[in-house]
Parts: structure tokens; C-alpha cells; sequence
């Protein structure tokens, strides 16, 4: 399973084949076809094996944990940065945000298997949190994909951006930051009490739609108008 993780996370599903991954673990092609039918169902066993177990751990923490909320949920952010996010299991994700469109039966497989069961992780520590009255009862969907969404980043940056950005950005910090962030908000004082009132009227980024697309429209209209007859002496 690690020369298949590898090579799936090097090269992507489309460019791995099955020959490859038998030269790369030391065994003969024929091998590896008696274990796996096919290419899908190899990546679907390097899923199961590297994250599926992560995840299932996590769920058995949050029921057994013994501390507060906020603690538990540093242990799950720690906890998915060392065992994946660090690690190279991390690359599967951004394969998949890669291939999905091209192959949507392992990008439906990825959802089912990890996408759902790390919501539904989630779900229950805001559950446990709201339970205890350590956390404000919020719905969990956003508010799970708003906690995983940052974790995403991370990822991708640490794998695909990090190389040509000239912005460094240390994990630790990032956790560190992101956790305080969950926890207190970004408000303070008497803001961080006060719900946000009703919104009335369109919001600035419609003011800014409706205002491009009268300018671009007004722009083809002036390229329609037919230019005038030149005039005869």
C-alpha cells in the first residue's frame, strides 16, 4: 500500500498504472491482479487503509474524551495535522480536487468515505460542546465545513503553493490560530454579544454585480450603434 500511496500522490490517478505500482513495490504485476480487480479498486484500499482508521479513531475520541470541548477539538486539530495532513496521505485530497471531474466514481467514493464521516466528526464534538454549554448551538452544516475548509488550505498549500509563494506559513501557527479563532470568534467587547441584525437591502457585492454588468451592457450597446453615413459635398 505504500508504493501505490505514493505513486497515486506523485503522479495522480489518471498517470498510475498497475504495473507501476507492482515495479515500485517489488512484485510482479500478476501479483497485484490478484488482490485488486482494477486501478479503482487499489485506490479505494489505499483510502480505506490511510484514512478511513484516522477517522474512525477520531469518532472514538470524541465519544471517550474525558475533557472539555475546546481541548478536545485542539486534539482533533493536532491530531488530523500529524497523522495526515502532515503526512503524505495529505496528497489524496489534493488528488482528488484535481481528478474528480474526470473520474466521479472515486470522487463519489472519497465524499462517501471520508467527506461525510469527517462532518459527521465534527457534528458531534458541536453537539458535545453545546451539551456541556461550552459551545453556542449552531447549525452543523455550515459550521462543520467552515471548521474543515481552513484544514483544506493547509493541505493544498503545504503540497501545491508553499514552493512558489514568497509567504511562509508554519502549521503550528496556523492550528494555533484557527483554533482561537473557532473558539472566541473574531469580535470582542460588547460586538461579541450582539447578534447581527436583519440584512436590509441588497448586499455590497450584488450593488457591485449589478453596477459591472450595466457597464458592460451599456459598453455593447455603444459597439452596436451603426456609425453615421459619410457626409457628400
Amino acid at each position: 500500500m505504500a508504493a501505490a500511496l505514493d505513486l497515486f500522490v506523485d503522479r495522480g490517478y489518471a498517470a498510475t498504472r498497475l504495473e507501476d505500482v507492482a515495479a515500485a513495490a517489488g512484485v510482479s504485476k500478476g501479483t497485484v491482479y490478484l488482490y485488486f480487480a482494477n486501478k479503482e479498486e487499489l485506490f479505494k484500499t489505499v483510502v480505506r487503509e490511510n484514512l478511513v482508521p484516522t477517522l474512525a479513531r477520531g469518532i472514538d475520541l470524541v465519544e471517550n474524551y474525558q475533557g472539555s470541548t475546546p481541548e478536545l477539538l485542539r486534539e482533533l486539530l493536532r491530531g488530523w495535522w500529524g497523522l495526515v495532513g502532515a503526512t503524505p496521505v495529505a496528497g489524496l485530497t489534493k488528488l482528488i480536487m484535481a481528478e474528480s471531474s474526470h473520474f466521479p466514481d472515486i470522487a463519489q467514493f472519497y465524499h462517501e468515505e471520508v467527506v461525510l464521516p469527517g462532518d459527521e466528526l465534527f457534528a458531534r464534538v458541536l453537539k458535545r460542546g453545546v451539551a456541556r454549554g461550552e459551545l453556542r448551538d449552531m447549525p452543523a452544516n455550515p459550521t462543520t465545513t467552515l471548521i474543515c475548509a481552513p484544514l483544506m488550505f493547509l493541505m493544498l498549500w503545504q503540497r501545491a503553493f508553499s514552493a512558489s509563494s514568497r509567504i511562509e506559513i508554519d502549521p503550528e501557527a496556523f492550528l494555533d490560530n484557527l483554533l482561537q479563532m473557532l473558539l472566541f470568534g473574531l469580535t470582542t467587547g460588547a460586538a461579541r454579544d450582539t447578534p447581527l441584525p436583519p440584512k436590509v437591502g441588497p448586499y455590497v457585492w450584488e450593488q457591485i454585480q449589478q453596477e459591472a454588468l450595466a457597464q458592460a451592457q451599456g459598453q455593447q450597446a455603444a459597439r452596436e450603434i451603426p456609425a453615421p453615413p459619410p457626409e457628400t459635398a
